[in-house]
This record gives C-alpha cells, structure tokens and sequence, in this order.
C-alpha cells in the first residue's frame, strides 16, 4: 500500500515523545514490508522540510499550530489520489481528513486531551478546547480507530464510537529487557528518578513534594530528575529545586542521551510517574525492561502499563502525601521491592515492536 500520515510532529521535533517514537518504528516496518509512507508534519525551527529517514519520507509543513491547515493545502495540490490509505492521527486536534482527503481514511489516537487543556494551555483557551473536543471527535466517530489502551478505548465509547471500529495495538520499547536482572547494581542509596519533558501535563512539582515528604523519613533518598524544563513551568520546577531545603539531594539533569537515559532506568530503585494523563507512558515500559518498578498515579494510561501490586503502584489518592507513602512502604520491603521488580521485568517482554506492528498491520488492512 500507499500510506500517508498526517501527524503533528515527528521524531526530530524538539518537543517529540513517546507517540512519535511509536508511529516512526511503525512507519519502517511498513516500509520494510513493501509499502511506501509519506509523513506529514509540522515544521520547526532548523529543520529541512524533506527527509527520508528509514525509508519513509516526512515532509514538514508550517509550525505546531499551521500544520493543520499547510498539510491539507499541500495535500490537495500534490497528493490527491497517491494513497491507499491516510492516518489522521489526533494529537490535541485532528486534521479532519474525513471531510477532503480522497481515499480510505482511519484515524490514530494516542491518547484524548480533555482534562490536559487546563494544564497545557491558558485561560480561555483551555476551557474552550475542553469544552470543544468532545464535539468535534463526534464528527468522527463513524472513523475506524487505532489506539494503545484500554482507558483511550473506553474515553472513545463514551464519545459514541462503535466498539467494533477500535482496534488497540500493544505500545513497543526500543529497549532490549536485560538479559539477567543480577548483572545490574542499584545505586548504593535509595534513588527516585523522573523520567521525561518537565511540563504541566507531567506535574514534576508532585514528584519534587513527594520526595521531600518521603526524605523526613528516609533521609538518604535522593531524586533524579531528567528531562528538558522549558516554558515558564520548566522554569518554576527548577526554582522549586533551588529553594528546596534538600537541593542537595536532586539532582536535575535535563534532557539525556538514549545511553544515560538507560544508566538511569537501570540505576534508580524507582521510578515515579504523575501524569495528568497518559496513552500509555512508554517511560514505564522502559524501566520495567530494566528492572525498576513504577508507582504512578491512578489516570488513564498509567492505569494501563501498571499491573497494580503485581509490576508497580498505583497510587489511592493522586496526592504527593500517597505517592510519598507508597514509596517509603516499597523502600522498606526488600521481598515486595524484588517481587514487583521480577514481574515488572518479564510483563515488559511483552511490550515490543514485533508485536506492535503486527497487531497495528492487521488493524489497517
């Protein structure tokens, strides 16, 4: 087949996370398959607006905001009738591809926004996009979907989406699992780490809480926290560090190559997620094929790749008084830190592209 995507950004995105990691390790297996895809996406300061990367080809298109209206521009002159199939994949907003491309259409979700408008955007554009959304996905809802969780499912259903057009695909790592979970050391003192973009969506300042929280009972805790601080939020986490009686034990990295980033997940006892939302959070994925267990809020997606009490926490309450609590109770069971690090380990076998392109061929054939 011919494919064409359209997608609000792709890998080399100085803001790209783990959706594109996933629609970029799809999107070459097509390629290795036979098929040719076509990659539509935003544009960004530096970047060529063509380049092949893996085989598939991505264009570049406006910035974050005008892709939405330059790919349907640029569709309508170069591309109408090239495709087999078009993926109009939703991050935040949809292309619309149902109302002007030409071709079979699906769409391709992540995740849904609702609650994340508030945190990721001012007032009132917050409440609009909070109070929109769930309207415009209706004009949607006779499309066949692609999603990656049970919680993205059921938001779908909620929205009037036929239970037999969604097809969930299991998440992939690009991380091997260990081999043997003995060949790794924890550090020498009981080490929390956060792993990613320091945004609203994320709370980091909740993780920060927690940890002090956590430190007046254990006093050689210590907190990583690793991930770009942009924008004014990356800026009031980095001053709640500063001001922070135990600045001494965090240490702030920003963002990490794929090499440390796996020193870390293999290091750290745990790791600790609190999220607004998530599709999926490929982030505890990752330290689960590494050995290290999660305790995460109770939100859609993080609800998904944790296996309560079975390959992480997830929290009672979404407080930094319950994420704090959790961690001191694991800390201090060395039997319950090594069970749930074991089934965390092997759960993650499960989680591979292999089996992610395979569920993802069959949905869109």
């Amino acid at each position: 087949m011919k494919i064409l995507w359209f997608t609000w950004k792709d890998r080399s995105h100085p803001q790209a996370g783990g959706a594109e990691v996933v629609n970029e390790e799809l999107a070459k297996r097509l390629v290795k398959d036979g098929h040719e895809v076509i990659l539509l996406v935003g544009g960004f300061k530096g970047a060529n607006q063509t380049e092949i990367r893996d085989g598939f080809k991505v264009i570049r298109l406006g910035n974050r905001y005008s892709v939405y209206y330059q790919a349907k521009k640029y569709y309508k002159k170069n591309l109408v009738g090239w495709a087999d199939l078009v993926i109009d994949e939703i991050n935040t907003v949809p292309f619309f591809c149902k109302f002007y491309v030409k071709e079979k259409n699906i769409l391709f979700i992540h995740q849904l926004c609702r609650q994340i408008w508030f945190y990721e955007m001012i007032f009132p554009i917050s409440l609009f996009g909070y109070l929109v959304e769930p309207l415009y996905l209706r004009l949607l809802r006779d499309r066949k979907v692609i999603t990656v969780s049970r919680s993205s499912k059921n938001d779908l259903l909620k929205l009037g989406f036929k239970e037999k057009n969604i097809s969930i695909i299991s998440e992939g790592i690009e991380i091997e699992p260990l081999d043997d979970l003995r060949v790794i050391n924890k550090y020498e003192v009981p080490t929390i780490l956060s792993l990613g973009s320091i945004r609203a969506m994320k709370r980091t300042d909740q993780i920060i809480k927690a940890f002090v929280i956590a430190k007046e009972k254990l006093p050689n805790l210590r907190l990583i926290i690793a991930g770009g601080a942009e924008g004014k939020y990356g800026a009031k986490v980095l001053k709640i560090i500063r001001d922070s009686k135990y600045k001494d034990s965090i240490d702030f990295l920003g963002k990490v190559s794929q090499e440390k980033k796996i020193e870390l997940l293999q290091k750290n006892q745990l790791l600790a997620v609190t999220s607004v939302k998530e599709g999926w959070c490929l982030a505890v994925s990752e330290a689960n094929s590494q050995g290290t267990p999660a305790i995460v809020y109770n939100v859609d997606g993080l609800r998904d790749s944790v296996k309560q009490e079975e390959t992480g926490i997830i929290c009672e309450k979404n407080t930094p008084e319950n994420l704090a609590e959790n961690i001191l109770d694991l800390l201090g069971s060395e039997e319950k830190y090594q069970s749930l690090r074991l089934k965390a380990w092997e759960s993650s076998k499960q989680i591979n592209f292999k089996r992610s392109y395979e569920e993802f061929r069959k949905s869109i054939s």
